[in-house]
């Protein structure tokens, strides 16, 4: 773990570096992801400030964490209705909303963004930020695929830069991928990895490399599904079944594909394809490039590989 230990103040007190206890956190994005993960964090005893560009977007957001937190309470409270109700209003007094982002920051541990896959919103955001958020607040993407160096290379607090990848639906996805670069501090660090636990979730750690663990092995296996089958090597039914009953995977690989979906898959790969053109596992399928063009994507657009 010595590489982890990049121990610069920059110009800060010390204070600044300090193992920092997560209390008070800020999501940007108030989409499937970002909801998911106030949830659980304000189930949790944190308090959440949940930003989005809109008073409307922030109002679904919240709809779609109560409607969440009464199916947690059927199961968890099935007896004891009135303490079920009581939880889910505990909850929801932990998250408030804003369209601020700058003013969100102003008191926050933690700021964690799960907006769209796209670096330079990513580097504008963090950007504006930095010049805003106090001195010891750690900064963290929940990409899935970008670089966490050069999303925090718009800041000057690379040492207090991580990131938290989170799995969907993040209520019920218990594993949360911490990801540290080669400037990340110890400090950051453990202060993730102790959120990640505080919140009820495994952590597991990761270096800033492409897909981190899970996506890196995870979609070149269903990229190679879809070639298995471009060159007519097995029906994509056949190779769902086969994985299914061979492998003991609750979904085969299109399934998978599909529910993810296929233009998230494309995105991804394009990526890794653009930075390591000669990786024969990060290249391009016609196949899938044709069915994204098409609009396919799969269940979202309810047609993919399946209808």
């Amino acid at each position: 773990m010595a590489f982890f230990t990049h121990q610069i103040c920059r110009g800060f007190s010390c204070s600044a570096v300090r193992n920092v206890v997560i209390k008070q956190l800020t999501i940007i994005g108030g989409g499937l992801m970002g909801a998911g993960i106030a949830q659980v964090a304000a189930s949790t005893g944190h308090s959440v400030k949940l930003v989005d560009t809109s008073d409307d977007i922030l109002k679904k957001s919240v709809k779609g964490i109560e409607g969440s937190l009464k199916r947690v309470v059927k199961k968890k409270f099935a007896d004891k209705p009135e303490a079920g109700e009581e939880f889910i209003q505990k909850v929801l007094q932990n998250v408030s909303t804003s369209t601020d982002a700058g003013s969100a920051v102003q008191d926050s541990d933690l700021v964690l963004e799960a907006i769209v896959e796209n670096l330079k919103i990513k580097q504008d955001l963090f950007g504006r930020l930095d010049k805003l958020a106090p001195a010891h607040t750690i900064f963290a993407s929940n990409t899935s695929s970008l670089p966490i160096s050069d999303i925090a290379s718009s800041t000057s607090r690379l040492d207090r830069f991580g990131g938290l990848h989170f799995f969907n639906p993040v209520p019920m996805m218990k594993l949360v991928e911490v990801i540290a670069t080669s400037a990340t501090s110890q400090e950051t660090f453990d202060s993730l990895l102790n959120f990640s636990k505080a919140m009820g979730k495994v952590p597991v750690s990761c270096k800033d490399t492409p897909g981190f663990l899970v996506n890196r092995l995870l979609v070149p296996y269903m990229m190679e599904a879809i070639r298995l089958h471009e060159r007519g090597h097995g029906s994509k039914e056949d190779i769902d079944i086969a994985m299914k009953l061979g492998a003991g995977y609750p979904m085969g690989p299109f399934e998978l594909a599909d529910y993810v979906g296929l233009d998230t898959i494309k995105f991804i790969v394009d990526g890794w394809n653009a930075k390591d053109p000669g990786n024969p596992l990060f290249a391009q399928s016609e196949l899938l490039n044709k069915l994204v063009a098409e609009g396919k994507c799969g269940k979202k657009t309810g047609e993919g590989f399946y209808k």
